[in-house]
């Protein structure tokens, strides 16, 4: 059975991950190997509902 794995992340930190992950897949693509992976990850973040809660 696969493990799942949840994130909750604030606006800011989600978008330092776009565009760590963005800059990732550009030297992947330099390096000319393949971004298959990480294509997963940024379309699986960019694509994820985003939810407001409280932190008591």
């Amino acid at each position: 059975m696969k493990q799942k794995y949840y994130l909750f992340l604030n606006d800011q930190e989600r978008r330092f991950v776009i565009e760590s992950l963005n800059q990732l897949r550009n030297k992947l693509i330099v390096d000319g190997k393949y971004t298959d992976a990480v294509d997963e990850v940024l379309i699986k973040i960019i694509g994820a509902k985003q939810r407001n809660f409280k932190v008591q």
